[in-house]
């Protein structure tokens, strides 16, 4: 007979990977009804008998993203918000366009694992282990290659080739979330103390303020 210290671990790893991902559905489809006043983890049911062949498809993941940006790259998602029949079943998709040398800044996603396939041209992709080690693992992409950026972990691509560049990217979640480091770090509303930041980054105060002038 299993001991109580054996059950409990192996309850522990169940409940673990029962957390890991969007939850399960508990019907064939969950077609999202964006009108409803209902304030659910994820958006309430379209009645059933109203769903038809336009809540499980979209257009446009042909046409290239605006990159006309600070950073030169347009990411154009297709969540439960772009087609209502993706909710409740754990996954999205996304399009990255990346103007010559353009990035898409180090960001993380707190609800879903990424696995990106580059289209055309060469990205540079990078992720970064947790604390203590913190180590980049980096590599460049060619056309037709796959990458994953786990769950949580900050990553960014740049494109290291003289003409643009894009990419189609799976994330386990209808609703991955985008945490952009900058971004929330210098651009937050209201700001981040200045003292706090530099003593985070060890740099000037006049060196924090001049970055969140920026954001």
């Amino acid at each position: 007979m299993a001991s109580p210290i054996l059950l409990s671990g192996i309850l522990a790893l169940f409940f673990t990977a029962a957390l890991t991902s969007d939850p399960s559905p508990l019907q064939d489809f969950c077609v999202a009804d964006t009108d409803s006043q209902v304030l659910l983890n994820g958006f309430g049911c379209k009645d059933p008998k109203m769903v038809n062949a336009n809540d499980f498809s979209s257009s446009g993941l042909h046409i290239t993203g605006n990159t006309s940006n600070p950073a030169g790259s347009r990411v154009t998602p297709m969540t439960a918000t772009q087609i209502p029949g993706l909710n409740s079943l754990g996954i999205s998709l996304v399009r990255i366009d990346y103007a010559p040398w353009g990035i898409n800044p180090p960001h993380t996603h707190p609800r879903a694992t990424e696995i990106l396939t580059v289209l055309e041209g060469s990205l540079e992709v990078g992720l970064i282990t947790s604390n203590p080690q913190n180590h980049l693992i980096t590599k460049v992409l060619q056309k037709g290659d796959v990458f994953v950026f786990p769950i949580g972990l900050i990553h960014y691509q740049r494109n290291v080739g003289n003409g643009n560049a894009f990419a189609i990217a799976a994330l386990s979640s209808q609703n991955p979330g985008v945490i952009t480091i900058a971004n929330s770090v210098f651009g937050s509303k209201p700001h981040i103390p200045s003292d706090i930041l530099v003593k985070a980054f060890q740099v000037d105060n006049n060196v924090v303020n001049y970055i969140q002038s920026n954001f």
